[in-house]
């Protein structure tokens, strides 16, 4: 493997290097000569084309190969200390937590920004890290439940973050770009402020790193017999990778699979020594990254809209994630949960409420409909009163979309489950709901009309597709649990990469479109609303017809088919119901999370079995949980608003978290 890892290498900086003379000739405005003066004396820059290349082309280039070799070497540290090939800070939820941070200080200590932010990330980040070590325990940190915790993670903190951006409007442009991962630069100021913060952890890593991490590869009981303490340095080295992909973040916005795809490759060509390992990761993700800013560039120049390199990388990121994935599962299953025990491990430990559960369910429901039309906000002040007329048309449609809405997801989210006998089936993880919204925003911005306004058809479209290539990517797998949730999680992340290119454009219907994509019921009629619930009713109706499919289904597929089920047929047509569903749902008041996934689980908690019981059941606790979000949503900070599907996913994320925390013990 020797030549083998050293050809892989000199690829490597090939690859750099041709980056590097992309940066140096792709403008013919200067002179090879004047290029390379400048870079020796930028202050010698007269024009314009001169200064441009000094103080932005050549500082965008550091900060690329610098943050490329940065996340790399997170990545691969963070993968030995696991011994799992899948973990990076995207997985970990360190990206989210540092984002989020940055986001917060930004939004409402814009003062403090320039001093505090990369502790302010490195905070976050290592809050998502202890909140996934809570979720997984030590022990997960090997296995499928860490990817699953840190999805979760991410949509709770994208969630917090999307409410922050929403509320604190002046900033959402600048701040959304540079969330995207814009690596563009105004002078070396950005990079000479950075390389004191990491420099000297690098070396730090690279000196005293390697034997800790051959150690540790050998096994707890290896590591200990040889005299290291394990806690304490998995904590330290740890910490000193967030940090380091902090201080990124909090310089370049947040750019994933970088530290993913890195240490995988060099991995993969031969590099197996810690030390080599971590040195080839390094350059390897430098390579990487230089290579997705030049095709970031290229596309920013094509299209003429800012194109962030966050967005190409998880573009391109996204199937090479897909096929480590599907080669890495065995070993996951090994260092932690058996194939389809990571996706069960949240049922298994459910208890059975039944009749006072769906006492409390229903006493819920009445409450909110009395607080819906008597809790009223009149000049400030928020009264107990009858609601008037004017009232009414306004809270009337948008109680009857979140129900119709929640009750829809609920529903597609039984029959995905029961159709791949996967209990994480759901719209929003699965990536169905991100192909309704990736196909409404991209119709909107590139065929005109409303986003709110392009019917259920669009979205329906979206999520059919998306369906499909789930089940295609799955199906060599035999449609295990893990492979389907992994694959879900790629297109996913895919798709909302591609809705963030999209609104790269910079328009002013993006502030719209983000608050759409939030889960609002902002601008409802009483005929959307009255539309959305009778295509729901209707839907949840034919779902009840074709109980007997899910059932069958839902026991083997060669049991269902030994019953005289035509399996093509029947799955094509619960995946319809299921794409109708969700398109209707996410049309009406965009993309919502976590209803599909909870509710559902909350309806075997009550007790239900059947799927005609799971259905009722799980259709009112999602109709439930998104009318009690709305109303949350415009009672909490009146009269600013949260979008209900920003307040859906933090109680949907904050319960699931709940439930892994407890059926890990």
């Amino acid at each position: 493997m020797k030549s083998f890892s050293i050809g892989a290498l000199i690829a490597a900086a090939a690859a750099l290097g041709i980056s590097i003379f992309c940066t140096f000739t792709l403008d013919n405005a200067l002179s090879w000569t004047d290029r390379v003066n400048l870079i020796f004396d930028p202050a010698s820059a007269e024009s314009f084309d001169a200064y441009y290349f000094a103080f932005g082309t050549l500082p965008r280039f550091a900060a690329a190969a610098i943050g490329g070799a940065l996340l790399g070497l997170v990545g691969s540290l963070l993968q030995q200390l696991t011994q799992n090939p899948m973990t990076s800070p995207l997985t970990l939820g360190t990206s989210s937590g540092g984002w989020l941070a940055v986001v917060l200080i930004s939004a409402f200590f814009p003062a403090a920004a320039g001093a505090w932010l990369s502790l302010g990330a490195f905070a976050g980040a290592l809050a998502a890290f202890g909140l996934i070590l809570l979720i997984a325990g030590p022990r997960g940190m090997t296995g499928v439940a860490l990817i699953i915790a840190g999805m979760v993670v991410n949509l709770l903190f994208g969630a917090i973050a999307t409410a922050v951006v929403l509320l604190r409007a002046q900033f959402v442009e600048n701040v959304f770009l540079w969330g995207a991962g814009d690596l563009a630069q105004n002078g070396w100021g950005g990079i000479t402020a950075l390389l004191p913060q990491t420099l000297p952890v690098v070396i730090l890593l690279l000196i005293f790193a390697p034997r800790a991490l051959a150690l540790i590869s050998l096994g707890d009981e290896g590591a200990r017999a040889r005299g290291l303490p394990i806690v304490p340095v998995f904590g330290v080295l740890a910490a000193l990778g967030i940090w380091l992909s902090s201080a990124f973040i909090a310089a370049a916005g947040v750019i994933n699979f970088t530290g993913l795809i890195a240490p995988n490759i060099a991995r993969r060509v031969g590099f197996v020594n810690p030390r080599t390992q971590l040195c080839a990761s390094m350059l390897i993700g430098a390579a990487l990254l230089c290579a997705t800013d030049a095709a970031a560039q290229g596309l920013t120049s094509l299209t003429g809209n800012i194109v962030p390199t966050g967005v190409v990388s998880a573009i391109i990121g996204t199937p090479i994630f897909i096929w480590i994935a599907r080669k890495s599962l065995s070993a996951l299953a090994r260092g932690g949960a058996q194939p389809g025990q990571a996706s069960g491990m949240v049922r298994s430990s459910l208890k059975k409420l039944s009749i006072p559960g769906l006492i409390m369910l229903t006493a819920a429901m009445l409450l909110l409909i009395v607080l819906n039309f008597t809790f009223i906000n009149r000049e400030g002040i928020w009264t107990f009163a009858l609601a008037d007329k004017f009232e009414l048309l306004l809270r009337i449609p948008r109680f009857i979309t979140a129900a119709a809405a929640g009750a829809g997801l609920a529903a597609a989210g039984v029959i995905l489950q029961r159709l791949i006998r996967n209990p994480l089936g759901s719209p929003d993880i699965l990536g169905v709901s991100s192909g309704a919204a990736f196909a409404m925003v991209v119709s909107a911005l590139y065929f005109g009309g409303a986003v709110g306004s392009l019917g259920s058809l669009t979205a329906a479209g979206g999520s059919f597709v998306v369906l499909l290539v789930l089940l295609g990517l799955s199906k060599s797998s035999r449609f295990s649990p893990d492979v389907v949730v992994l694959m879900g999680i790629a297109i996913s992340a895919f798709l909302d990469s591609a809705v963030t290119l999209a609104l790269s454009r910079g328009t002013m219907e993006n502030y719209f479109i983000l608050q759409w994509l939030s889960g609002s019921t902002y601008r409802t009629t009483p005929l959307a609303a009255a539309m959305l619930l009778g295509a729901v009713l209707v839907l949840i109706s034919i779902a009840f017809a074709a109980s007997r499919s899910m059932t069958l289904l839902s026991i083997s597929r060669d049991f269902a088919q030994s019953r005289g089920l035509s399996l093509t047929r029947s799955a094509l047509g619960l995946l319809t119901l299921c794409a109708l569903l969700c398109a209707s749902a996410t049309a009406a008041m965009g993309p919502v999370a976590f209803v599909g996934l909870v509710a559902p689980h909350m309806a075997v908690m009550i007790g239900a079995r059947t799927v005609k019981t799971e259905l009722c059941t799980a259709a009112l606790l999602g109709a439930a949980l998104v009318s009690w979000a709305d109303w949350l949503g415009q009672v909490l900070i009146a009269p600013a608003q949260i979008p209900a599907g920003t307040l859906a996913s933090i109680i949907g994320a904050g319960y699931f978290l709940i439930l892994l925390v407890v059926s890990r013990r």
